[in-house]
């Protein structure tokens, strides 16, 4: 079987980021409609992205750091829903998670290849080989002192704005109206991401990320250091 192209990778994984998010909520809702309590259905909510985030680990057995962030996260989801008995709590571990998401970002700013890089690699490799960059990241990664930044910068963004996110998460899992929140969560993750991925490409095209000729890539002209 051949490989999918990039482009088709690329809808895929758009395709999963989407139904990550509007699946769980709207099974929330069918569930709730047929008469099923607050309290199982935000556990079942939770537990069935996690079996699903298993198989798929069980398959592929991707171990980079992006894949072990992924599943941490949906085991925590998992172990919260089970460890407590209140719909609030529940509703608010989207945003306990949130914040832990953005503790990775920032913690991972002083790993060997942060978080950010391995979360935008599958997306952003294609347009920069477009924009005329023959070098795959792992020759950029090791070359570029001003690629390497890039996604350190990145992910202190990730991190900053995750970390906001988290705050009105909970603040709205303890203040409103229980059946109102996961729809709002689900919201509030669109309004987040997009607000991230403007500003993430703002600062992507003023470093030159998307321009071959800029010089964050000065230094592909030169020879490669000897090995």
């Amino acid at each position: 079987m051949t490989a999918p192209r990039p482009d088709r990778r690329q809808a895929l994984a758009a395709l999963r980021f989407v139904l990550g998010f509007a699946v769980p909520t709207a099974l929330y809702y069918v569930l709730r409609a047929a008469g099923v309590s607050v309290y199982w259905t935000l556990v079942v909510t939770a537990v069935a992205p996690t079996a699903v985030a298993v198989v798929r680990w069980l398959r592929t057995r991707q171990a980079d750091g992006f894949s072990l962030y992924m599943l941490t996260l949906m085991t925590l989801s998992t172990a919260i829903s089970f460890v407590s008995g209140s719909p609030r709590t529940l509703l608010a571990r989207d945003g306990w998670l949130t914040g832990v998401s953005g503790l990775w970002f920032l913690g991972s700013v002083r790993a060997a290849r942060p978080l950010a890089y391995h979360y935008t690699r599958p997306l952003l490799q294609r347009r920069t080989r477009a924009a005329g960059v023959a070098a795959d990241w792992d020759e950029l990664w090791e070359r570029l002192p001003r690629f390497r930044r890039v996604w350190r910068v990145a992910s202190v963004l990730w991190g900053i704005a995750l970390l906001a996110d988290c705050g009105l998460r909970v603040a709205m899992a303890y203040t409103l109206p229980v059946d109102e929140v996961p729809a709002l969560g689900t919201a509030l993750y669109v309004a987040t991401s997009l607000v991230l991925i403007v500003v993430t490409n703002i600062y992507y095209i003023a470093i030159g990320l998307y321009d071959g000729r800029s010089a964050l890539y000065a230094p592909l002209a030169e020879p490669a250091p000897a090995a």
